[in-house]
């Protein structure tokens, strides 16, 4: 018999039609049916449910129903899929969310090589927030001492059954708040191994249209944080005091305590609620959040915990406002193609305030520099919210500007995976600005870097992008602030000129970066989303080879391992002998003749050869086109030609060679590419015949020679 290696345990309650993207989601996973179990614990669901999971389960024969009386909540119907479970692993489902097709099958096989605890696939969400953070990178073995883990106490996660049954971790039962936060902690503390996938995007939370998703609903302030304490005394009783407890309860701190008295959720409380859910938080604070708990707080973050020590709830709205109205700020200062396909940029970046996205107020004073909001509510005096006289005092943050950095990403505009982008940044503090009185002047920190916007998977780490619109977004953290803002909609005059579209890899694959109208930020189209090729070449320049047959150079960027063709339709262009546009209400040229032509890549363009005889072409005077989109794809004009009565082409002396440079660099690249084929034909049979290493030897010799 095949032994389950997961068993996934979803707990059911009335869901109606969002239970369908999970059914299918488990029902199209690689891993094969006799390898794991579905168990839904129905919760005394009163809709069709029942009925509809014992119906999938007489067809599918490793899905199992199990039907218990309403428990109210999610808890008990998780502790009896555990109690229920046969497979190594156990996989947390919700119903209303979905797993990727090779998500169990990934999860299992990392969990396996490494005798895991817990294993953490990588989530995505289009309506809550994800810890990106915890998924920069793929991890092997780690633990609470050595990774952000405390980030990710959502349960969706693949658990090994017997640590769970060894250590007695179970759900508390009942209705309740932060019974994941709970459950987590529990099992993080005595956990071993962790192992984090994150190069694939396991598990996808899906935003209901009814507004129902779970912890959607307004939390009551002493239910919620007395639930809050039982988490912060599984903490400090699991964990020894030292900076590990301290980055620990920091996080509760900073998340579910300051968190929720900031920005924008506390500028929504009215009075009465402001004041009860300050007095709810405040004798947690003060029972668990040590000075040490508190010095390692941001700027920002210290003066909300002051404000809040002190009950001063009118000082953490104010404090709210003045954050509130701090953005990212990004100029996009250059955009290039790289050869290995990837497009290099370098950004500046910064926090800014205000409409008019003014520096944050910091200022410098007796050879330190200090945060001060209440300069920031002075320069918008006539603002209705200006209310200088609540916000805290200044706070030195000399020591906090070396923290400054910033993050490029990647974010599917559909799916909302987003993926981190190679970037480095550094932070420079710029004078600049009028001072106040009694500072020696006002200053702002920068942020230069460079990074690489990559579409391609590579040997290892995640793959290829998926079809569709992905917008680049900068990070930027500082003072204990985090800021996401788009990039380019603030670009260098040059930039357009070198947003080229491109076809990558093998297959080939159309990716178009281009800047979204009407607010000018930058988004890669991969693999014809919804753009095409041709409007983004209209314009551009389009080169003649000299001499021989006709070779045209178009301006659509290749990488060193494009491959030939269109990547679209039948992967070869269709050229067309076509009528140019007139003033007679023709908007576009019209195809009177068709006839296929060829494209490959060379030295980082396309190039497109034109055939000297087209059979059946009419004779006279035509504009050449090209369609690089299929069939049903617009014609890019490219020159004037002339057909013969015998049907030879030629094409007019109006376009101009590429640069004498670019012409050596071509003519080197075809002698290399035939000697190449030269010494493959001759030497191939010899090396084949030699052992392995002689083999490795002799292509490591060809490559330093040939290239």
């Amino acid at each position: 018999m095949v032994s389950v290696k997961v068993s996934v345990v979803i707990p059911v309650y009335n869901p109606g039609k969002y239970l369908d993207p999970c059914i299918a989601s488990l029902l199209g996973q690689t891993l094969a049916p006799g390898e794991f179990e579905v168990l839904f614990v129905d919760d005394g669901s009163t809709d069709e449910t029942p009925a509809r999971l014992d119906e999938l389960a007489e067809q599918h024969s490793h899905v199992r129903v199990i039907h218990i009386p309403n428990s109210g909540w999610a808890g008990k119907p998780r502790n009896v899929g555990v109690e229920e479970a046969v497979g190594e692993y156990v996989q947390f489902v919700d119903q209303d969310d979905r797993l990727a097709p090779d998500a169990l099958r990934r999860l299992y096989a990392m969990g396996r090589r490494n005798g895991s605890d817990i294993v953490i696939g990588k989530v995505a969400s289009d309506f809550r927030g994800v810890p990106h953070g915890v998924f920069r990178r793929d991890r092997e073995r780690c633990t609470l001492r050595n990774a952000p883990l405390f980030d990710s106490l959502t349960p969706h996660k693949m658990f090994r059954t017997a640590f769970l049954r060894e250590h007695g971790i179970a759900y508390p039962e009942g209705k309740r708040r932060l019974e994941d936060q709970l459950y987590m902690m529990r099992a993080y503390i005595p956990a071993r191994v962790v192992s984090i996938l994150g190069s694939y995007t396991c598990y996808h939370y899906s935003r209901r249209d009814d507004g129902k998703n779970a912890g959607s609903a307004r939390l009551v302030p002493s239910g919620y944080y007395g639930n809050l304490r039982e988490v912060l005394d599984v903490v400090v009783d699991g964990i020894e005091p030292g900076p590990l407890r301290d980055r620990v309860l920091r996080r509760f701190y900073r998340v579910e305590m300051l968190g929720r008295l900031s920005e924008p959720a506390v500028l929504t409380y009215e009075g009465g609620y402001l004041r009860e859910m300050v007095e709810a938080v405040r004798p947690l604070a003060r029972d668990f959040m040590t000075d040490a708990v508190h010095e390692g707080l941001g700027p920002m973050l210290r003066m909300r915990s002051e404000l809040l020590r002190a009950g001063d709830a009118e000082g953490l709205v104010a404090l709210a406002r003045f954050a509130s109205s701090v953005k990212g700020a990004v100029r996009l200062e250059d955009l290039e193609w790289r050869p290995d396909g990837r497009i290099a940029i370098t950004l500046t970046a910064r926090l800014a305030c205000g409409p008019g996205r003014e520096s944050l107020p910091l200022v410098r004073r007796g050879g330190r520099v200090l945060l001060d909001p209440s300069l920031a509510a002075a320069a918008e005096a006539d603002a209705p919210h200006a209310d200088a006289h609540a916000l805290p005092a200044a706070i030195d943050v000399t020591d906090d500007l070396g923290a400054f950095t910033a993050e490029l990403s990647l974010r599917d505009r559909e799916t909302a995976v987003e993926w981190y982008c190679r970037a480095a940044f550094t932070a420079e503090v710029v004078d600049g600005g009028s001072a106040p009185q009694g500072a020696d002047g006002r200053c702002e920190v920068v942020l230069r870097g460079t990074g690489e916007l990559a579409t391609e998977g590579g040997r290892s780490g995640r793959g290829s992008l998926p079809r569709g619109f992905w917008d680049a977004w900068v990070t930027v953290r500082g003072l204990g602030l985090v800021r996401k803002a788009r990039v380019g909609a603030d670009r260098a005059g040059h930039v357009d000129e070198r947003c080229l579209p491109a076809l990558l890899s093998e297959g080939p694959r159309s990716v178009i970066p281009y800047f979204t109208d009407p607010h000018g930020n930058l988004t890669l189209d991969v693999a014809r989303r919804g753009k095409r090729t041709v409007p983004h070449l209209r314009g551009r320049r389009v080169q003649r080879m000299p001499g021989g047959p006709v070779e045209l150079r178009l301006d659509l960027f290749t990488a060193a391992g494009t491959g030939p063709g269109t990547g679209c339709g039948s992967g070869q262009p269709e050229l067309a002998l076509a009528k140019p546009a007139d003033g007679d209400g023709i908007a576009e040229p019209v195809a009177v003749h068709t006839f296929p032509g060829t494209l490959r890549p060379r030295l980082g363009r396309a190039h497109l050869a034109v055939p000297r005889q087209v059979p059946g072409a009419p004779e006279g005077s035509w504009l050449l086109c090209v369609r690089l989109d299929g069939p049903a794809g617009p014609l890019l004009p490219l020159c004037g030609a002339e057909v013969d009565r015998a049907g030879r082409l030629r094409t007019d002396g109006a376009l101009a060679s590429p640069e004498p440079a670019v012409l050596r660099r071509l003519a080197s690249e075809q002698r290399r590419s035939a000697a190449r084929q030269v010494l493959k034909a001759v030497a191939g049979p010899v090396v084949r015949r030699l052992p392995p290493a002689g083999r490795r030897k002799a292509r490591r010799l060809a490559a330093r020679v040939l290239g």
